[in-house]
């Protein structure tokens, strides 16, 4: 089967690999669409990060590169390994890509496995990937979706996920006022979760493309550009001169940083969602006058069965966030290169690592 493969900075590679065996307690999936991620742009441009090396292996999936990238994907059932019997062939499925040591505790309880030792992620450290055309993952880690929901959609769930654990984080409740800082797809997908929560939502975006999809589609109440407008002295006339009650960072930006924290209240909660690559320039006087609890959030935990409802019931529409569709052949030149030079034409850009979608 084809696979796109990471081999280092700047060197992705489709490859034939063989097709991965479907052992017991294990998935086979026949993988539908899988979305380029801004970490997988990370690691092209500045990895490995999250992936191995070619000299260290993982410490938990014991691989090293190359690996076959790929998290954020959907599939359907092809085969199901000995022991399991809650899932058939044939049904839709998305995955939650985590790879966790076996002594972690996963069940429907728990909080924290996304925090333990050496976490990582199916597409990023190994297990094989979403960018390649079939997977075989743990059953612990796929969740069944329905049919209703098509599958290129469905390859959003993951993203949504992480926009679903942070506003969890965030503590927002209906009727609040939110901020998000970049209206990128996580930006624009954590502003999806806050709208069906009956939150309101202004979102701050340089791209007019991203601020008018983030209107359109319904998850921004106002769409404001920075470099027209004062963002924080907007968002305090919008709230009575109060100023928003939750913020979202989602652009790893220090001068978006520093606006959500003008425009938050005093004692108001700033979420950062993006990954810093470098330390920030953090004002801590400013947090502690204001009594800003300032929290992180990564990923999700237990996040997917409540984030696939919200889809199934129609709360949320993914549809207006897919922006491309391309093969594998295209990943670097249609794919890659248009989100690292021309980001702010595209929100997500899905493969069908078969080509069968297109």
């Amino acid at each position: 089967m084809r696979a796109a493969r990471y081999y280092g900075r700047g060197d992705i590679r489709v490859d034939e690999v063989p097709e991965p065996e479907v052992g017991p307690g294990t998935v086979g999936i026949d993988v539908a669409w899988c979305g380029i991620c801004g970490t997988d742009l990370h690691e092209y441009l500045e990895g490995p990060i999250f992936c191995p090396t070619h000299e260290t292996p993982h410490p938990i999936s014991g691989e090293t590169l190359p690996i076959t990238l790929g998290h954020e994907f959907s599939g359907v059932v092809y085969a199901v390994g000995d022991g399991v019997d809650d899932l058939a062939v044939g049904q839709h499925v998305v995955v939650e890509p985590y790879i966790i040591g076996d002594d972690v505790e996963t069940g429907p309880e728990s909080t924290d496995y996304h925090l333990s030792e050496n976490m990582n992620f199916i597409g990023l450290a190994g297990r094989g990937g979403g960018l390649g055309e079939k997977i075989a993952v743990q059953r612990r880690w796929v969740h069944p979706i329905a049919a209703s929901v098509p599958l290129d959609q469905a390859a959003l769930i993951e993203p949504l996920s992480v926009g679903y654990h942070a506003v969890n984080r965030s503590g927002a409740q209906a009727g609040d006022v939110a901020l998000v800082g970049g209206a990128g797809p996580i930006g624009l997908l954590t502003a999806a979760v806050l709208k069906a929560l009956g939150v309101t939502v202004v979102v701050s975006e340089l791209s007019p493309l991203r601020r008018q999809k983030a209107l359109e589609s319904g998850v921004a109440d106002h769409a404001l550009d920075p470099l027209a407008t004062d963002v924080a002295a907007e968002v305090r006339k919008l709230t009575g001169g109060k100023g928003a009650d939750v913020a979202f960072e989602c652009t790893s930006v220090q001068v978006v940083l520093d606006t959500l924290m003008d425009a938050l209240r005093p004692t108001g909660v700033l979420v950062v969602v993006s990954i810093w690559g470098k330390r920030s320039d953090f004002d801590i006087h400013r947090l502690v006058m204001k009594e800003i609890d300032l929290r992180g959030t990564i990923a999700y935990g237990n996040s997917h069965p409540a984030t696939i409802e919200l889809v199934e019931s129609g709360k949320i529409d993914l549809a207006p966030f897919i922006t491309g569709r391309i093969g594998l052949d295209g990943l670097v030149e249609e794919g890659f290169d248009t989100l690292i030079h021309r980001n702010e034409t595209a929100v997500k850009i899905l493969v069908s690592p078969s080509g069968t979608g297109l």
